[in-house]
């Protein structure tokens, strides 16, 4: 096995490689072997400048995420960082790839930064709930002044090499690759030919103390106008920059620490990890290892409505050529008129360049026949939520597609073993289930029939990666994996709509929680009569022992459908997106509880979210048992990802382990005595609790 750290001196320079597969994290392996290398180094006389470098396609992209939480493994990165800031030796940085998180608070403890061209650096600490802890949130703004170094904390965003040089955080961008810059300019400072070079932000001297606290002052300003201001990482990284400034180096390196332990060990942090790890894990697919994907240039796409227009654009980013297909020259034009709107505001908001909408333009093609789809290696089909409708068309598609082309429906609901079976390809077939706007949307529901062959799936997860997407897999059932889950959310709220509750105050509660938006407003948004349309869909299979709430179904007949209508829980006056509450809502409502002889009562916040966050869970503990989800952070990462679920709160899985199995399985127990058929507690919850397990226990690695 190679040795994570490997060391080569000639010409009175010290070169230490980094070479931890796939991207250099900092373990305690790779720390302890480049704290002895750099020991190593500082007690060699042959030795007078030292490079730092690394081996692979990045410098270290961040510290090992899987220590967090754990017992401290010694050395800690503040130490190794501290022996290389404290060098009396010169230590010189060779950066490539990506200098992320304890990657770059590495670089920070270098004498000075060399960069290849395409390098990205970045401190992104705060989209894990934690701040830079090995000395990053006291050496950056030293090293680049208060307001530059806030933007690239507070906000978690990398910058380009080019950039990092504008601030002074590289000193120098290499022509050709670093490390024999880096060696170069190490050989050429041991043999006195040359001094180590300063970025000319550097070069002008230390801040200003007064510009350094007005941009904290702005900073903080900045904050508490932010979505979710009470999130505690940005605030504390504003706290550990003020430190910088005001502190001994040595309190400032002390006080940061402190701020990072006590936000590893906050809920949010715990959270934001859980979403983190939930992306990978997602991302891996055990049994797809070795299968390779077919091959995928071009696309087909069957409806150019909002859906698939969105579609479309959202291949033409991934370089794909596509073939949008409507009904007819007039459905067509709109179509590719939506893709143009699309190109035209990403251009407009500085998204895209022109250069890039007009290739992707290029690579756009219409049609009015399926036969144009003949020499596609992928179709996906955005026509109308109706099996009947989606049936026939695969039906078509299986005549004209040709052999190993792949056939995707984009149903929200429906059995695609069904569709499938209408072609006579079923182990070609499989669900992509976007969100809209799906050039937008980060989810794509990959959902798996039961023909569907593996090297479909494969191709599926490598167009999500290819497109920027965050892939799922589902299986097959009725709204697979996210919209089950909203069914039982939208359930619950229902109820408590009939017990008393009023959409706004059900609302309110649920955008306290930290949804952007509460049931209602999506609903109005979205469409009511979507949603109404499968329930007329599923009216014969229901059980008639179950509790049905019909406000949702009396505002449709009323053609109260939402904000496209001007009316739906909300009135919209003119057009207007932001609705107002509606004193007729509220006595359609009333006449419905009066008609089931339901008399209202109170509903606190705390109630409204404690129902739905039971319900949802207990729907996703369902899910696990017919293994429509792999594991529980799939179904937290679909809802975070789709469906806007506050990140920080980790998703329904991840929050009911917060508030205990116990405690939410006793919840949905006095629930089910209201109404046993919808709260009854599935059957993994006793198992769990009997072994002092958790949902977190069954995501594995």
């Amino acid at each position: 096995m190679t040795e994570p750290v490997e060391t080569r001196v000639a010409d009175g320079v010290a070169t230490i490689t980094l070479d931890n597969p796939p991207v250099n994290a900092l373990s305690a392996g790779l720390r302890a072997g480049a704290l002895a290398a750099i020991e190593r180094a500082l007690a060699d006389p042959a030795v007078a400048v030292i490079v730092l470098a690394a081996a692979g396609r990045t410098w270290p992209a961040g510290a090992d995420i899987r220590e967090f939480g754990r017992p401290p493994q010694a050395p800690s990165l503040p130490e190794l960082c501290n022996a290389i800031a404290a060098s009396p030796k010169p230590v010189i940085a060779a950066l490539h790839g990506t200098a992320l998180g304890g990657g770059l608070e590495l670089a920070l403890a270098a004498r000075c930064r060399l960069a290849e061209a395409g390098t990205r650096l970045g401190l992104p600490e705060v989209t894990l709930g934690i701040l830079p802890g090995a000395g990053g949130t006291q050496r950056l703004p030293r090293l680049i002044g208060a307001r530059e170094a806030l933007a690239m904390m507070t906000g978690g965003v990398p910058v380009t090499a080019a950039r990092a040089a504008e601030i002074g955080l590289v000193d120098r961008i290499t022509e050709g690759a670093v490390l024999p810059a880096a060696e170069a300019l190490a050989r050429d400072h041991a043999a006195g030919r040359a001094d180590l070079p300063l970025a000319p932000a550097r070069a002008a001297g230390g801040a200003d103390p007064a510009d350094y606290l007005a941009a904290i002052t702005e900073a903080r300003a900045a904050l508490a106008a932010r979505p979710a201001p009470h999130l505690p990482a940005p605030g504390r990284i504003v706290d550990c920059v003020e430190a910088a400034l005001l502190l001994p180096e040595d309190e400032g390196m002390a006080y940061e620490r402190a701020a990072f332990e006590e936000l590893v060990a906050s809920p949010e942090a715990a959270a934001l990890r859980h979403a983190f790890l939930a992306e990978r894990r997602a991302a891996r697919q055990p049994d797809l290892a070795g299968v390779s994907p077919r091959k995928l240039e071009r696309v087909g796409v069957v409806g150019g409505g909002l859906m698939g227009a969105g579609i479309a654009t959202a291949m033409l980013s991934g370089g794909l050529t596509v073939t949008l297909v409507e009904r007819d020259a007039t459905a067509l034009a709109a179509g590719l008129s939506r893709i143009a709107t699309i190109h035209e505001r990403a251009v407009a908001r500085g998204q895209m360049t022109a250069e890039a909408r007009e290739a992707d333009w290029g690579r756009v093609h219409g049609a009015t026949e399926i036969g144009a789809l003949a020499g596609t290696d992928l179709v996906i089909e955005a026509v109308f939520e109706d099996e009947a409708v989606k049936i026939a068309l695969f039906a078509d598609l299986d005549r004209v597609l040709r052999p190993g082309a792949i056939l995707a429906t984009n149903t929200s609901y429906l059995d695609i073993n069904r569709i499938a079976a209408a072609t006579a390809r079923p182990e070609d077939v499989i669900g992509l289930h976007f969100f809209s706007p799906a050039h937008v949307m980060k989810l794509l529901e990959i959902v798996v029939a039961d023909q569907t062959a593996a090297d479909v799936t494969a191709t599926a997860f490598a167009l999500a990666r290819r497109i920027g997407k965050t892939a799922v897999r589902a299986g097959v059932c009725d709204g697979f994996i996210g919209n089950r889950i909203l069914t039982a959310y939208r359930t619950a709220t229902d109820f408590l709509l009939e017990d008393g509750a009023s959409p706004y105050q059900i609302d309110r509660a649920m955008v306290g929680f930290g949804f952007p938006l509460g049931p209602y407003q999506v609903l109005d948004m979205a469409g009511l009569e979507i949603s109404w349309a499968r329930r007329k869909r599923l009216a014969p299979l229901r059980d008639p022992a179950r509790r049905y709430v019909a406000i949702g179904d009396r505002l449709c007949k009323a053609g109260w459908i939402g904000q496209k209508a001007g009316r739906g829980y909300y009135r919209y006056p003119e057009g207007a997106r932001q609705g107002v509450e509606d004193p007729e809502v509220l006595a359609l409502i009333a006449a419905e509880r009066e008609a089931k002889g339901i008399v209202p009562r109170a509903v606190s916040a705390a109630e409204i979210r404690r129902r739905a966050l039971a319900a949802m869970a207990n729907e996703g503990v369902r899910i696990l048992e017919e293994g429509i989800a792999r594991c529980p952070s799939d179904i937290d990462l679909v809802l975070l990802a789709g469906y806007g679920f506050p990140r920080w709160r980790g998703g329904p899985m991840h929050s009911a382990d917060r508030a205990g199995l116990l405690q939410v399985r006793n919840d949905l127990r006095a629930f089910a005595r209201e109404e046993e058929l919808f709260w009854r507690p599935a059957d993994l919850w006793d198992e769990l609790i009997r072994n002092g397990r958790h949902f977190a226990d069954l995501n594995g690695a």
